[in-house]
């Protein structure tokens, strides 16, 4: 097997990847804070851990993954003060935080099927893990790595000797960058809230230190135990969650467990718009149904999205859409062709189409165990594709061969998903019918239309969110 290498942003280097335990791999990934409707920006890391995993399946192992979704304790400018993201959203719109963070979980959900994301094991909310967040939180007081104030707990940096490792700040560095002392309740000017006081606050909870909310950065440090435990092997997200916040995450989990937290930590490099920042003022934050909206297909979209590699920031341009367009084309030809040709009399399989199969693949393969080098990748698909177009007439069993082949890769790119507009509505209907018979508890007619779809060549995918994702077999 070939072996996988992987910059580990904590290490700044390239390591070889070694799982904690034999098989398999556990991976968390920053998710969203839904207080707006997700933009193509957003989607670059969430993109980027999609392939990860995609391709860690590919070489064997089992993946458990975990993204969590922030639906509190979030500040503006991702700051240590001021107002709640999803608070201040509330506000606008006149409505509940919690109500708020529903239709943006469900915007996330649907622009994630858009780009035939393969769900999370798990999607936990920040609100629906407060007693474990108490918990950790009381355990570092315990052992003095936080204190209290009034109502508020903080977290000392000066007690943890690798703080800044990940970010390559010094709190030396950090403390003579501080112009204003914004909060005189902490001992040090870069000490981080784990438990925050505020009446103001629309969300509030029962706590050892009076009523209030979570700090941002203990919430992934919460959630991840839970469900991945004292250790795991990777942690996403985008480069600008380095610092504050993944340095904070920690500092929170190493401290309060006194192991080693996460194996590699890996980010994506930000995405530009023409050449330009993202940002609402400059009207370039487009959402993944806009694109659609303008006349891309989402496949194409993904594609983009993916097709440079995670550590290079990316400039996203109409023309680069267009051009993935065109490159997702050439590979739904290819397979077309391969299906075609399926139905051919069947023979013997040259030792050439054998070769070309296992020789793009291998090369496929390397470069993705090359630090997730998506371009090598692609480049070889390509040529494999061009090799493919060269031979001409090929019996089902040689065509059988290269779909094979393609299917592979295609497992790791997720490019040649159908359209729910291309599923015929009789498959549409049973779905929603099997939803219907789910939300009834209505098990056995649940198991009944699944089982109906497949009969019609369709396979149904469950998503969270009372969501549901057709696939032509």
């Amino acid at each position: 097997m070939t072996d996988i290498r992987f910059y580990n942003t904590f290490s700044k280097k390239i390591e070889t990847f070694t799982p904690i335990k034999p098989g398999k791999v556990k991976l968390y990934s920053c998710g969203p804070t839904v207080y707006s409707h997700p933009h193509i920006g957003n989607f670059r890391s969430f993109l980027m851990a999609d392939l990860l995993k995609r391709f860690l399946k590919f070489k064997g192992f089992a993946v458990t993954h975990i993204m969590n979704i922030t639906d509190v304790g979030h500040l503006l400018a991702d700051a240590e003060e001021g107002a709640d993201k999803l608070e201040e959203e509330a506000r606008k719109q006149q409505k509940d935080p919690l109500e708020i963070a529903q239709i943006y979980i469900d915007s996330f959900m649907q622009a994630s099927e858009l780009l035939n994301m393969e769900p999370a094991n798990s999607f936990p909310r920040a609100t629906e893990h407060i007693d474990e967040m108490i918990k950790m939180v009381e355990t570092l007081v315990e052992k003095g790595y936080a204190y209290v104030v009034g109502h508020n707990v903080y977290y000392d940096i000066t007690k943890f000797e690798r703080y800044g490792k990940l970010s390559g700040n010094t709190i030396d560095d950090l403390n003579a960058g501080a112009r204003v002392e914004v909060n005189s309740e902490k001992r040090n000017h870069q000490d981080f809230a784990l438990w925050k006081h505020d009446p103001m606050h629309l969300q509030q909870w029962d706590s050892p230190w009076g009523k209030g909310f979570p700090g941002w950065h203990i919430e992934c440090s919460a959630m991840s135990m839970k469900y991945l435990g004292k250790s795991f092997d990777f942690h996403t997200g985008g480069e600008d969650n380095i610092f504050p916040h993944h340095e904070c995450e920690i500092a929170q989990s190493e401290g309060a467990t006194g192991k080693k937290w996460v194996n590699y930590w890996m980010h994506g490099r930000f995405l530009l718009f023409d050449g330009e920042k993202m940002s609402k003022s400059k009207g370039n934050l487009y959402t993944i149904q806009e694109l659609i909206e303008k006349g891309f297909k989402k496949s194409a979209i993904r594609y983009a999205l993916i097709s440079s590699h995670y550590r290079q920031n990316y400039n996203f341009t109409f023309d680069g859409l267009k051009a993935a367009q065109q490159a997702v084309e050439k590979f739904q030809q290819c397979v077309t062709m391969l299906k075609e040709a399926s139905g051919n009399d069947s023979g013997a399989v040259r030792e050439s189409i054998t070769g070309t199969a296992e020789q793009y693949l291998a090369e496929f393969d390397a470069a993705l165990s090359d630090d997730l080098n998506i371009s090598k990748a692609l480049g070889a698909c390509f040529d494999l594709i061009r090799e493919v177009n060269k031979v001409g007439d090929l019996n089902s069993d040689e065509a059988k061969v290269l779909l094979e082949t393609f299917a592979k890769i295609e497992s790791v790119l997720g490019i040649l998903y159908e359209d729910r507009s291309d599923i015929p509505e009789e498959i549409v209907a049973l779905a929603e019918q099997r939803l219907a018979a789910k939300a009834d508890k209505d098990w056995a007619a649940a198991d009944r239309l699944r089982d109906e779809i497949a009969e019609k060549g369709y396979i149904l995918e469950d998503v969270p969110g009372g969501k549901f994702r057709i696939k032509q077999k």
